[in-house]
């Protein structure tokens, strides 16, 4: 498959690498101040673009390769203000889209078990519910995409709480 890469920081050049070990070729790279190679012969090749960028900049990075008709995959977090107006653009001009907060499938299987947890602890009002999140030094997000999506679930399901709230360190 033909890749390019929106975002050529720690996470893009991970991708690379595992990317050219499964066969797959890298057609373009965009970087911070690279955008005018979202018009380039390279980057219209891409059968698919793989975004890992930052909040400010992934709506627009989005829109960029839509113009140049190359699906993209995502896992930018805090951006999803935008959310209808990326499903707009997958309905009405085709354009092909896919999101996660967090693409380890570890993750994913205790999203579902975390789910399935609230519902069943929904029944037990004695019970109440609480997150911590802790990550290296070099996080940029806080809290995570991971723990955004996890705090979200476990409201769906709970069914007695209707948000949840951040307490920085110290707090």
């Amino acid at each position: 498959m033909k890749i390019a890469l929106i975002g050529y920081g720690k996470m893009g050049h991970e991708i690379e690498k595992i990317a050219l070990q499964r066969g797959h070729e890298i057609v373009c790279t965009i970087d911070l101040n690279e955008t005018g190679k979202f018009d380039s012969p390279e980057f219209r090749s891409a059968e698919a673009a793989i975004e890992f960028t930052s909040p400010e900049s992934a709506l627009q990075n989005y829109r960029r390769a839509f113009a140049a008709n190359v699906p993209v995959v995502s896992g930018t977090t805090g951006w999803l203000e935008h959310l209808n107006e990326i499903k707009a653009a997958c309905e009405n001009e085709g354009q092909t889209f896919f999101y996660a907060s967090n693409f380890s499938l570890g993750v994913n299987i205790f999203f579902a078990l975390s789910n399935y947890l609230a519902k069943v602890m929904s029944q037990f009002s004695d019970y109440d519910v609480r997150m911590e999140e802790t990550h290296h030094i070099h996080k940029l997000d806080a809290p995570s995409g991971t723990a955004i999506t996890l705090a979200e679930g476990i409201l769906e399901n709970l069914g007695r709480k209707e948000t949840w709230s951040l307490n920085k360190a110290g707090n």
